[in-house]
């Protein structure tokens, strides 16, 4: 099991930053594969970025450029760094971590609201 915890959500001008961390705890060397996905009001959750245990990272179009992933192995933490937000980067952000034989683990969600 892997349990995951987001903070760091919060409102936000437009144009502004913040950057969201994931504490995971648990069985953490079984994941290998961190991301954040994003939930507007009545869309569907989309990813917003990830990193495998190697460190390739991908990124949606629509924040490249503006976001940034990263990993703390060290402090088991996984990082978003967001910049330059837009008010259509507002979304509930939720953690999620998977293992190679498809197990999938989430955090609560935290909320990210930026106003225009």
């Amino acid at each position: 099991q892997v349990q995951l915890v987001e903070s760091g959500g919060g409102l936000v001008q437009a144009g502004g930053s913040l950057r969201l961390s994931c504490a995971a705890s648990g069985s953490i060397s079984s994941v290998t594969l961190w991301g954040w996905y994003r939930q507007a009001p009545g869309k569907q959750r989309e990813l917003v970025a990830s990193v495998s245990s190697r460190g390739n990272m991908n990124y949606a179009d629509s924040v490249k450029g503006r976001f940034a992933i990263s990993r703390d192995n060290a402090e088991k933490t996984v990082y978003l760094l967001m910049s330059a937000l837009k008010p259509e980067d507002t979304a509930v952000y939720y953690c999620g971590a998977w293992t190679p034989w498809g197990s999938a683990y989430w955090g609560q969600g935290t909320q990210v609201t930026i106003s225009s």
